[in-house]
């Protein structure tokens, strides 16, 4: 999986099981596959859980990166157990000894490692009175010299806050002084819808000015959410096309037919399709069509009938019980 560059920027997720669960684990991680996420994180807080990678590791086929805190014998346990990539958070791992331990083992294995400075954990008394940007950029620049200095260079870097703004900000400031690849992310975001928006402000803002070579939406919810809205940042953007793109129309005193519920409903039926159709669902027969002219497909919806319309073209006149499978059925032959 290519990382920085010119390779597409690639979504991110993280499991929400107990490692020690492979089972279900492995289930999750599959789950994050059909939505298309590319590379997996696993938290791995303890023994037990790192002795659990090495056969979530044979059952599937996507990138896995650990997620370490506090004992570098759990990356190196990690890496043995064939994992792809490390996430160390230098404001847990302070121990310089230990770190060259980690990279010897990552080095002679080609593992990356992302420095993933994370402001709830940066150590009250690293460098008091500097804002919290300066703060979380010094503190990773720390650790990239470190990592330097031991001759490694398959290094990511993150600076996450829930302060959309101290992210940015953080962001702009490294983007200057590192040419490592960095991966976005605004952290605890909240839940899904709120979270969503807050993440798409924040890395929409630094994605639109060509910064961030991978990112992580962090929400609340089952990590599908993460995937499906990570996807929808990128799209919005014109950075990848991934999956279908739904185009619908508010609703308002016109509409004689339940648009919301439509809406919803086609939304519901394209969860796992990944091919990149563009889908319209508008509330009047008059400007529907007009409105979506740039859709694959749509509906515009009349008083008891509708109409099916390919690239702002009527193709077909359905009733209104037909509207959700008629509608479905073109956008499979256009699929």
């Amino acid at each position: 999986m290519p990382i920085g560059g010119d390779a597409p920027i690639a979504v991110q997720s993280m499991t929400k099981t107990d490692t020690r669960d492979a089972s279900a684990t492995v289930r999750q991680i599959r789950e994050l596959e059909e939505r298309g996420c590319e590379i997996i994180r696993l938290a791995v807080p303890d023994k037990r859980a790192a002795e659990s990678l090495a056969a979530i590791r044979r059952s599937v086929s996507t990138p896995l990166i650990a997620d370490i805190h506090f004992d570098y014998r759990l990356a190196l346990s990690a890496m043995e157990a064939g994992i792809d990539g490390l996430r160390l958070n230098p404001g847990n791992i302070r121990d310089s000894e230990h770190i060259s331990k980690v990279v010897a083992v990552a080095k002679q294995r080609s593992v990356p490692i992302r420095i993933g400075v994370n402001a709830g954990s940066i150590p009250a008394d690293y460098r008091p009175g500097t804002s919290l940007a300066q703060r979380m950029v010094q503190l990773a620049m720390d650790q990239i010299r470190l990592l330097e200095d031991m001759d490694f260079g398959l290094i990511k870097v993150s600076l996450k806050a829930f302060d959309v703004a101290a992210t940015v900000r953080a962001y702009r400031m490294i983007a200057k002084k590192t040419p490592y690849p960095l991966h976005l992310g605004i952290t605890e975001a909240g839940l899904p819808w709120a979270g969503a928006i807050r993440s798409a402000v924040g890395m929409g803002i630094l994605l639109n000015e060509g910064i961030g070579d991978t990112i992580r939406v962090s929400l609340s919810s089952h990590p599908r959410d993460e995937v499906s809205a990570a996807y929808e940042i990128l799209k919005s953007l014109d950075l990848r096309e991934r999956g279908p793109t739904l185009v619908s129309c508010p609703s308002c005193g016109r509409s004689e037919a339940d648009v919301v519920a439509l809406a919803e409903a086609v939304n519901e039926r394209l969860q796992n399709m990944d091919k990149p159709v563009k889908i319209a669902v508008m509330g009047c027969v008059v400007n529907g069509p007009g409105e979506a002219r740039d859709a694959d497909v749509g509906i515009a919806c009349g008083k008891g009938r509708g109409v099916i319309f390919r690239k702002g073209e009527v193709v077909a006149t359905v009733t209104e019980d037909n509207y959700l499978e008629a509608l479905m059925a073109e956008v499979a032959r256009i699929a």
